[in-house]
């Protein structure tokens, strides 16, 4: 028997096995496979290893897109993760390759995805809040958000969480050193049913401007003197 005998149920069954670049190759070969892989019913689940997989074709994003995860587990974090006025020539240029490439993901995600019922992004070091405050706002059925080591996330996305996440259950702001106490409490306060997480965000050295840095310095040598 024949692979395109089969019926679409056991076809989508059969590419739900597959990863992506499986999927995109299988597609490649038949009509009636592409019809598969364009099926939005396929492409209910999403997760990415890193920034470049975003720009690939081996995906599709629709209304039926549920759970989406971005995990960029790797060495090449850290120099996104280092403040921007602390970075060398090279280290610039670096980031400056990938520096949208998550934001615009992100906000195709908010114009074709309004049922999105979970994201994670770790290591996404360009993420901002105004790209999570539209994300909160195009999706409201979103139930968890994980935002991990992403570290222009400050209380501003708190904030956001607030006044758009009325379907939120779960949320995880770990390792984003910009996010403060204040900003903690205030959603524990308007949203007492969201399980928050904050593994060592608020206890982490936020950024600082140099200027700002050598004022706090001589505050707290002015207090040792004192």
């Amino acid at each position: 028997m024949h692979i395109t005998q089969l019926n679409r149920e056991c076809l989508l069954h059969l590419f739900s096995f597959l990863d992506k670049n499986s999927r995109k190759s299988l597609a490649k070969t038949c009509h009636k496979l592409l019809e598969v892989f364009q099926d939005p019913l396929l492409w209910s689940l999403l997760n990415f290893h890193s920034p470049a997989e975003l720009k690939k074709d081996n995906f599709l994003l629709g209304p039926a897109l549920k759970y989406l995860s971005i995990c960029w587990y790797s060495e090449r974090v850290k120099v996104c993760n280092i403040e921007d006025w602390m970075k060398n020539s090279f280290q610039k240029d670096f980031c400056n390759r990938h520096e949208n490439t998550v934001n615009d993901f992100l906000l195709e995600v908010c114009n074709r995805c309004p049922n999105l019922l979970s994201l994670t992004l770790s290591g996404c070091g360009h993420v901002t809040d105004d790209c999570i405050l539209l994300l909160l706002k195009n999706c409201p059925n979103l139930k968890t958000l994980k935002l991990e080591n992403c570290v222009r996330i400050t209380d501003q996305t708190l904030e956001a969480v607030t006044l758009y996440g009325g379907s939120l259950e779960t949320l995880h702001v770990d390792f984003c050193r910009n996010i403060t106490q204040t900003g903690l409490e205030r959603v524990r306060e308007k949203c007492p049913s969201v399980m928050l997480r904050a593994e060592r965000s608020a206890n982490m050295i936020p950024d600082n401007k140099p200027e700002k840095k050598l004022m706090l310095e001589k505050a707290s040598r002015k207090l040792v003197q004192l």
